[in-house]
């Protein structure tokens, strides 16, 4: 029961980083914790880690709940 809750915890958190990434949304960049990644490599940069950072977190989340 854990291990899905965690699953679909972790889906939800990818498809969001995902999301945030490809629509660009000012909330989720401007974000305190977003600003350091912005800051750090721009905006389109900030972008693309994003989307990768879902990626990676999806597809963890796909190996532990064994969707």
């Amino acid at each position: 029961m854990s291990d899905n809750f965690t699953a679909i915890f972790g889906l939800f958190c990818g498809v969001l980083c995902i999301i945030a990434a490809v629509f660009d949304w000012d909330w989720f960049m401007n974000h305190s914790r977003s600003r350091l990644f912005v800051d750090l490599f721009g905006r389109e940069g900030a972008r693309l880690f994003y989307g990768v950072l879902g990626c990676i977190i999806i597809a963890l989340s796909i190996g532990l709940g064994g969707f």
